[in-house]
């Protein structure tokens, strides 16, 4: 009877190993929807200007550089971020006209909507903690060919505005 109940207890703790065998974590996954971005994206604001988004795998595959511009930003005015994973995390970093570089830590993922979360980790050149700066982003990764993204951004320790674009992918 004992060795009955020994086996069974080790067949039992065998089998929740198989269950939660690691899949690609969730930072990985998030990663690889990044990647699929590759390619041009533009989208029409409310004021009717444009926005322009390109999107491109670098560095052997380790990170995803996008570049972002609008008609509304003026000349010279175009922002980089950069996605990357450090370990089991998703990073992004953004070089902002704010003159600040705001990094953010991708907090959730989840696949079947679509929605991935960055929230504000550190920052380099801000002046003070309550400076202006980008603190938090939220996509949707609607399809294939529609993307979703809102941009928050604070100032004196609060939210001030949210940036929300709508790209259709264009190439």
């Amino acid at each position: 009877m004992k060795v009955r109940l020994l086996f069974l207890a080790t067949l039992t703790f065998v089998a929740s190993l198989a269950w939660a065998a690691p899949s690609p974590s969730d930072a990985q996954v998030a990663f690889a929807r990044l990647k699929s971005l590759a390619g041009e994206w533009e989208s029409t604001t409310a004021r009717g200007g444009k926005f322009h988004a390109h999107y491109e795998v670098i560095s052997g595959g380790s990170a995803v550089l996008e570049r972002f511009e609008g008609d509304e930003m003026g000349p010279g005015n175009v922002m980089v971020t950069v996605y990357y994973l450090d370990g089991g995390r998703l990073l992004l970093q953004h070089y902002c006209m704010a003159h600040n570089q705001p990094r953010m830590q991708a907090q959730s993922f989840d696949n079947a909507s679509g929605e991935l979360q960055f929230t504000f980790l550190d920052a380099t050149g801000l002046s003070s903690p309550e400076a202006g700066h980008m603190h938090n982003a939220t996509f949707r990764f609607v399809d294939a060919d529609h993307l979703s993204e809102d941009w928050q951004f604070f100032e004196g320790g609060k939210p001030k505005l949210t940036e929300s674009v709508q790209y259709t992918r264009s190439r």
